[in-house]
């Protein structure tokens, strides 16, 4: 007998039984379970798959470089090879925890992010690379970029504070202006560097998430005004007003400002269908096209694999893409939902601005294109941004198909219901809970630890 069969028995000279004034915590076992599955192997394929390909790539494109200027054909793939191991190790340790842990430490990690990008102006402890303050150097420590850090901590720490905030995010004074002053403070900072191509790969995904978190259009098309004609004000840097001149009419200074993306196109155009080959490359190792091996990387793999290795690329972004925001959709939580949602349009906005760069649809921006471009503090953020992607979609609800019985669809329907009490967190301060419009979601059962 249970214990709340043994309280129901009568004592021994009672007139009437003893009922038990405490409900069965049948509900609150039901919010603690965890109910998880194997990780999302679309997500895993892709990225393994561009890291791979990544390794292959640098490798090709700077081998000839390292050589002839180092005498080391590996100085450049070799510190890659590392990163991408140690990245590896830390995409499955982090999918293996509860991607919930990250909303204890949302706030440390964005405090943190600032101070680092902030220490990037610290002469001493900066390094000054192309005319931009982007690196940090911390004693003996590897050279840091605190931007690409600060993108995943501005993730986490917005998609804590929007699935806080429920309906109120459609709101001007609890919505619109808290997350400017959330989100501003990272963007200047990384416009100040200056870096024009991370800046609006950072704001893209910081008004993409609050868009997704149920933000008013209107305001987000004010927002998106304003800050158009602020950084006019403000004014560009002069190389930055050459590369937008640059990228009208790029013939105009071949072998000056348009050099980048004339040697960017031909290398494409060289490849054609097929190719030329592995190592075949006319423009490998940077003797022709500066930064082969980072940011128009794109451009080698193109002439050396052709339209069909350029397009396996683009495909694999795009199954990433894909299972992303299926991920986001199918998330135990809203904190998931938006988690997976930025985490997705991060790595995506990246990968599609750096192709398009190189295939001349926008101007020379400078950013690296994900888990493929050399580049440490890129692939091992990028690989734990992927890590929190998978630990999100081992509790995805897989929906039943049109098919399926209705015995199946009801227990489907209660299973649902019931995990999404785990949103209890989401609940909390006094808000009418999380709001995720759009996202094609069933009612969600209301929390049984939340008093009516």
């Amino acid at each position: 007998m249970d214990i709340a069969g043994r309280l129901a028995v009568p004592r021994r000279g009672s007139a009437r039984p003893v009922v038990s004034e405490r409900p069965p915590a049948r509900a609150t076992s039901d919010v603690l379970r965890r109910e998880r599955h194997q990780a999302d192997y679309s997500i895993l394929l892709a990225v393994v798959a561009l890291s791979a390909i990544g390794i292959l790539m640098v490798y090709s494109s700077s081998a000839m470089f390292a050589y002839t200027s180092r005498d080391d054909t590996l100085a450049i793939v070799g510190p890659q090879i590392f990163w991408g191991a140690l990245g590896l190790l830390v995409m499955v340790g982090v999918m293996r925890i509860d991607y919930r842990w990250l909303r204890l430490v949302s706030v440390p990690a964005y405090l943190i992010a600032i101070v680092l990008l902030v220490l990037v102006f610290v002469p001493s402890l900066g390094r000054v690379v192309g005319g931009s303050a982007r690196w940090l150097v911390l004693g003996p420590l590897p050279a840091v970029h605190p931007a690409e850090v600060a993108k995943l901590a501005l993730i986490v720490y917005l998609a804590h504070w929007l699935a806080n905030k429920g309906n109120q995010v459609a709101r001007f004074k609890a919505g619109m202006l808290p997350f400017l002053l959330i989100a501003v403070p990272v963007i200047a900072l990384v416009f100040k560097e200056p870096d024009l191509g991370t800046t609006v790969v950072i704001t893209l995904t910081a008004f993409t998430m609050f868009f997704v978190a149920g933000a008013s259009l209107l305001q987000l098309g004010a927002m998106g005004g304003i800050g158009v004609v602020g950084v006019l004000l403000i004014g560009l840097k002069d190389y930055q007003l050459e590369r937008i001149q640059t990228f009208i009419n790029p013939w105009a200074d071949p072998l000056g400002a348009g050099f980048h993306t004339i040697q960017g196109l031909l290398a494409l155009g060289l490849g054609g269908i097929l190719g030329t080959g592995l190592g075949e490359s006319k423009l490998a190792g940077g003797l022709y096209l500066p930064n082969a091996w980072n940011d128009f990387i794109f451009a080698i793999i193109g002439e050396e694999f052709g339209f069909i290795g350029a397009g396996l690329v683009i495909v694999l972004f795009l199954l990433l893409a894909y299972a992303g925001v299926r991920t986001a959709l199918r998330a135990p939580d809203t904190f998931g939902a938006l988690l997976a949602a930025g985490i997705t349009a991060w790595l995506c906005y990246q990968a599609f601005i750096n192709i398009a760069v190189v295939v001349a649809l926008l101007p020379v921006t400078g950013i690296t294109l994900p888990f493929i471009s050399a580049g440490g503090s890129s692939l091992l953020v990028s690989f734990a941004a992927a890590g929190v992607l998978l630990s999100i979609s081992r509790e995805t609800l897989e929906p039943k198909g049109r098919g399926a019985k209705p015995e199946a669809r009801k227990s489907e329907t209660r299973t649902a219901e019931l995990r999404r009490t785990d949103e209890a967190a989401d609940r909390g301060r006094g808000h009418r809970g999380s709001y995720l419009p759009g996202a094609g979601r069933r009612e969600r059962a209301a929390s049984p630890t939340r008093r009516p």
